[in-house]
């Protein structure tokens, strides 16, 4: 850590001052304040509006901004922003229930609408139910989707389907709920904080599925994948005939099968071996 420390990253509060040349704000204005507060501007990331993902990125506090001056959060009485990084909090939205948005919110909401899970009718499954969980949960609710929390507490239950409206309550320690649930999901929201194991939960999601892990960096996406369907299939093999996209291969008889599966074993084979079965018996 930077000390003096001044911690705080999920900011809404009123603008007091703003700079000559701020045209998005006005003093009065009830705005929100993230986890960054600078970025290089001038990357790719930066270009594409995606500046959390800069490499040159300033967190909000016990960061380093670009003038060489330590960042302090939320916790302060004020702090001084571009505008680029401050949030416009609607007229009437309290500023204590937009402060969780600037994190929490965005957090969840950004890998549901990266995947189309604002699609009513498609099924959500929500790990965890602290301030990302819930948040899922409303906006899953919101999107018109099929909501199932998932908990390794019972205690949850009535707080999940009473209180934030989700449509189904599983605890995950529970071997026959989790086997009812499987292939069930479209998309999972992984808020869980610690380490847990994935498999599980991996096995819920249908053909397709995806589970999100909020906090991994860069947004990168681990896909399952097994072989394929017919249509995908026909267009390969069409592929690698009009592009001249050949195998390396080693055709044998039948009765070497026994040779070239010892060869397998020892890694000694570029790259299939391929049987001859017409020529093997004449």
């Amino acid at each position: 850590s930077v000390y003096p420390l001044v911690p705080g990253h999920e900011i809404a509060g009123v603008v007091t001052e703003v700079g000559s040349d701020v045209k998005g704000f006005k003093p009065g204005d009830h705005v929100a304040v993230g986890t960054y507060i600078n970025s290089c501007r001038d990357c790719d990331n930066c270009n594409n509006l995606l500046e959390n993902h800069c490499s040159n990125f300033v967190f909000t506090f016990n960061g380093v901004d670009t003038d060489g001056t330590v960042t302090k959060g939320g916790y302060s009485t004020h702090i001084v922003v571009h505008e680029r990084y401050c949030y416009k909090i609607p007229d009437g939205y309290p500023l204590d229930k937009a402060a969780p948005l600037a994190c929490a919110g965005i957090t969840v909401y950004t890998p549901m609408i990266r995947h189309n899970m604002n699609q009513p009718g498609k099924s959500l499954g929500v790990i965890g139910l602290g301030g990302l969980g819930h948040m899922a949960v409303k906006f899953g609710k919101a999107f018109g989707l099929n909501v199932t929390v998932l908990s390794t507490s019972e205690s949850k239950r009535d707080e999940a389907i009473n209180l934030l409206g989700a449509d189904n309550f599983v605890v995950s320690s529970d071997k026959n709920q989790m086997e009812f649930l499987k292939n069930s999901l479209d998309f999972i929201v992984d808020t869980a904080s610690g380490d847990h194991p994935f498999d599980p939960y991996l096995a819920l999601l249908k053909v397709r599925g995806t589970m999100a892990l909020v906090g991994f960096p860069g947004a990168r996406t681990l896909s399952g994948s097994v072989v394929g369907g017919t249509k995908d299939t026909q267009e390969m093999i069409n592929f690698c005939a009009a592009n001249r996209i050949y195998p390396n291969v080693e055709v044998i008889k039948i009765d070497y099968i026994n040779e070239a599966l010892e060869r397998l074993v020892n890694r000694d084979v570029k790259y299939r071996f391929v049987i001859d079965i017409e020529s093997s018996f004449k």
